[in-house]
């Protein structure tokens, strides 16, 4: 199966066991093998490592945050240096987010703060962000200062950071938002999919479409048919609006129902989803692309991912533990021969050490979970593969 649309793409399913398939999709800077895991760096950097570092986890694609990186450094100033890839002197493919989620989280975070100032009677904050019908207005978290993003704006920024990958500018509703509002984000976004897509775009740079519709199997389906259908092609599409409150399971539900009908042609792509168990759920389903923050930043919280569940190691039984995190892992932290004992000394000391070595442990984690996952798809075991991983995970003796 072939879908090259942006120059120097190509998209090929290599095997399929069920609705989970390995395929591989080629950009103008890495060949990556699907499914696969973007580790987020959201101002240009995967927080505590190098980029070589986050390469040896075998991620050849990471995901850079438009809203961010739009604010400081400012788009203009990175295209100036080649771009993310030459800026960050990351050697692969890169995909940016549209800023869109970034505007739902401020609204959401102010919308809080507005609740609370209502009942205490303070001012609100809440007219930071709008949204019209031509994308969202803002100020700056960083200084106050005003910004538009709209969807040929959100294709020009992300133009100039220079992705592979672009994302359009969509319309996330919380996940506990009425259907009728839900009805409304999946028209908005449909709007705006077809403007990203008329809009100046350099040849070499993908453009990927976002299906919203939150937990109603039926608006998703619908909307990733839209989606699918329009005269000029997105290049992949995008499972958004995942993860922003719902129940976890009304999240695996969903995607049992219709992410496996999403256009085969294409890669499809779960936003901010998630945990290892997500993961493996998502691709019995067929998803093809994860990114979450989860893996660095439960690092920075002591915490390590293991085959054998999580280590919280700021609990006192890990003291004199002198066992590995995992000792099938391929980290520096496992090879190296450093004990959970002495990784908690260095984290209740606040040595950064620690938060780079448990960065580095968890990304490596997610990199072995999804090419384990390929392999068991190529071989026809995934079901068994998944079965014994998560049985593991949850009856394991990490923390014992």
């Amino acid at each position: 199966m072939t879908a090259p649309r942006a120059e120097g793409f190509a998209f090929r399913v290599i095997a399929q066991d069920g609705h989970a398939r390995a395929a591989e999709l080629t950009t103008p800077h890495a060949v990556i093998p699907l499914p696969t895991f973007m580790p987020v760096g959201t101002q240009g950097s995967v927080k505590t490592l190098t980029m070589d570092e986050v390469a040896s986890t075998g991620a050849r694609i990471v995901l850079g945050n438009t809203y961010h990186l739009m604010l400081r450094p400012g788009a203009e100033a990175i295209d100036a240096h080649g771009g993310l890839r030459g800026f960050t002197r990351w050697p692969h493919a890169m995909l940016t987010d549209s800023g869109g989620f970034q505007a739902f989280s401020l609204a959401t975070m102010l919308g809080a703060k507005g609740d609370k100032a209502q009942k205490t009677g303070t001012k609100s904050s809440t007219s930071l962000v709008k949204r019209t019908s031509d994308g969202f207005s803002f100020r700056s978290h960083l200084d106050g200062s005003k910004h538009h993003l709209s969807p040929e704006e959100a294709v020009r920024i992300q133009g100039l950071i220079g992705a592979d990958i672009q994302m359009q500018l969509d319309v996330c509703p919380p996940g506990d938002a009425p259907r009728a509002a839900v009805e409304e984000a999946v028209r908005e976004t449909t709007r705006w999919a077809k403007r990203a897509l008329a809009a100046p775009r350099r040849p070499t740079q993908a453009l990927f479409g976002i299906i919203q519709g939150g937990t109603h199997a039926d608006l998703r389906r619908a909307h990733a048919e839209e989606l699918a259908a329009l005269d000029v092609g997105f290049d992949g599409l995008a499972l958004g609006g995942f993860s922003v409150g719902e129940p976890i399971e009304k999240m695996v539900e969903t995607l049992a129902e219709m992410a496996h009908e999403v256009d085969p042609e294409r890669p499809r792509y779960l936003m901010g989803v998630g945990t290892p168990f997500d993961l493996l759920a998502g691709i019995e389903h067929g998803i093809d692309m994860f990114d979450c923050v989860l893996p660095t930043r439960n690092a920075r919280n002591g915490q390590a991912l293991t085959r054998f569940g999580k280590v919280v190691i700021k609990q006192a039984r890990f003291k004199d533990d002198l066992r590995l995190l995992d000792s099938a892992c391929s980290c520096h932290a496992c090879t190296g021969g450093y004990s959970r004992a002495y990784l908690r000394h260095l984290y209740m000391a606040g040595e950064v050490l620690a938060l780079r070595l448990f960065s580095l442990h968890n990304l490596h984690f997610y990199g072995e979970l999804m090419a384990g996952s390929r392999r068991a798809i190529t071989e026809g075991r995934y079901a068994a593969y998944q079965r014994q991983l998560e049985d593991s995970m949850r009856l394991g003796n990490a923390d014992g």
